[in-house]
């Protein structure tokens, strides 16, 4: 069969290597950045953001440091008037997904560079897809503006990323490059490299949550989260991803461990209509069908699997349900209603995926 296909290779520039936040300032150079905003959230990362702070020295003219999950639309608004009284002219963002979605907008409302140093396994740092969340609905857009220009991956600053949150993170990258097999601007390339980010991130994730100062684990599933990033930035988001934002945005779920008690469900509701791009996925990792080979690494990383413990209301089904078949999100299968009540129940209770 000839090949035909459309691939849009993303702009940015990657460091990757123990110890290469040393080299931030040095990428700040190259940007000629003179006046910038350290965007971070507080508890373990600060002092990240601080040692970077002081490598900047007078370049670094503010710190802004509320951020919080599905960044709430008072909090970008404050990030960006922060930005726009310091006269900023770079963001540096230390963190996970919600310092570097936070930054996202800032960079979208004033056409900021971005150089993103991220902390977890969140793969929004490779993605030119924003996000913020007003009135229990999340809106999101796609924009160049906010595709970071770079991206330093140190695996060292992961060293101390508990198991209860590396697990889960790992878990939102797995969902990133499983979902780029069948998105719908996936290509041949993409394909590659979510199969690689598969294959690593489910050898590497138990190895992780089982010894959180492995550097060599570390460091391959941080490569394997940078992958997974990568891929999904090509080929969009479907099924997953958009009940995950419906999802979020209405309850405030907590982003990674949603992604991944809703992960099995969404991958078993899509697998009768992708199952040639779901084959090679089973065997990346290793085990005979995606959605229950999801599952069994849930247990295997200690993730409960029911949104409810997360915090979604258990009388929320019928909402829920509601709220994903008006807004007929990109989906490989149509969203009938059976086949969402029945996708979002098993995410609701935590049960085995439905064939």
């Amino acid at each position: 069969m000839t090949l035909a296909f459309v691939h849009e290779a993303l702009p940015g520039r990657v460091r990757f290597g123990a110890g290469a936040r040393a080299h931030v300032a040095d990428e700040v150079d190259l940007l000629d950045g003179r006046r910038v905003l350290l965007v971070s959230g507080r508890g373990a990362v600060e002092a990240a953001a601080t040692d970077l702070r002081r490598a900047l020295g007078e370049r670094c003219v503010g710190w802004f440091d509320d951020v919080a999950v599905h960044v709430p639309g008072e909090l970008a608004a404050s990030a960006v008037g922060t930005a726009r009284e310091l006269d900023v002219d770079l963001l540096l963002c230390v963190g996970g997904g919600s310092a570097i979605g936070t930054a996202k907008i800032v960079a979208l409302e004033l056409d900021l560079p971005i150089v993103a140093v991220p902390t977890t396994y969140a793969g929004s740092e490779m993605t030119p897809i924003w996000g913020t969340t007003n009135d229990r609905r999340k809106r999101t857009g796609r924009d160049l503006r906010v595709l970071p220009r770079v991206v330093v991956y140190d695996p060292e600053l992961t060293l101390d990323l508990p198991a209860h949150v590396s697990g889960p993170s790992g878990m939102n990258a797995l969902a990133h490059a499983i979902e780029a097999l069948y998105a719908p601007r996936t290509t041949p390339v993409v394909q590659v490299l979510a199969r690689e980010a598969i294959r690593v991130l489910a050898a590497g994730l138990p190895r992780v949550v089982a010894d959180g100062r492995d550097l060599e684990a570390r460091g391959a599933t941080l490569y394997g989260a940078y992958l997974a990033g990568g891929a999904l930035a090509v080929a969009g988001t479907s099924i997953h991803h958009k009940v995950a934002h419906i999802l979020g945005g209405t309850w405030n779920l907590p982003h990674a461990p949603l992604h991944a008690m809703l992960l099995p469900h969404t991958v078993a509701f899509a697998a009768p209509a992708v199952a040639d791009a779901l084959g090679p996925a089973a065997e990346a990792m290793g085990v005979d069908d995606v959605p229950t080979g999801v599952y069994g690494l849930l247990t295997r990383l200690g993730i409960g699997p029911a949104l409810t413990s997360a915090g979604m209301p258990v009388d929320a089904l019928d909402e829920a349900v509601d709220a994903v078949v008006a807004a007929q999100p990109t989906s490989p299968r149509p969203l009938e209603r059976p086949a969402v009540i029945t996708l979002l129940r098993g995410a609701l209770e935590g049960t085995p995926p439905a064939a």
